[in-house]
């Protein structure tokens, strides 16, 4: 699993998040960036309110928790939503010496990025083509 460090970074990069039953999340700057949470149909759902869109808490007796902003959550994406937003860019996970290795192919460049997870290095190489993107578009 990525840290919320990264996740933050993606976030940053311009990574959206539409929740989805199963994603996991983080809370951070609340003194919970240890904790992980996942999006659950029963105990943790995202709610459309007037003033945006939420995260409810449901049944959190032992929380003074009911609900928080979605802006002040980080999205922790698995591997494979990881692998999915590489979409045709993918080419290659192996484990390497330093740990793994995914391979990745932009606009005829192949670049490597190496990390300690499989996550971490989709990560990487997400946050690559997130800012690739950001410098075509500036």
């Amino acid at each position: 699993m990525i840290g919320v460090q990264l996740a933050q970074q993606l976030r940053e990069a311009g990574l959206g998040w539409k929740p989805a039953l199963g994603d996991r999340f983080a809370i951070p700057d609340r003194d919970l960036d240890d904790e992980v949470f996942v999006l659950s149909n029963m105990t943790i759902e995202v709610h459309a309110m007037p003033e945006g869109r939420v995260i409810g808490f449901n049944g959190t007796t032992e929380w003074a928790m009911d609900d928080v902003e979605l802006d002040e959550t980080v999205w922790l994406p698995r591997e494979d939503q990881l692998r999915e937003l590489l979409g045709g860019t993918f080419r290659a996970l192996r484990r390497g010496p330093a740990g793994y290795e995914v391979d990745i192919d932009l606009l005829g460049e192949e670049r490597t990025f190496t990390a300690g997870s499989a996550e971490e290095a989709y990560a990487s190489g997400l946050l690559h083509l997130l800012a690739a993107a950001g410098a075509d578009g500036a």
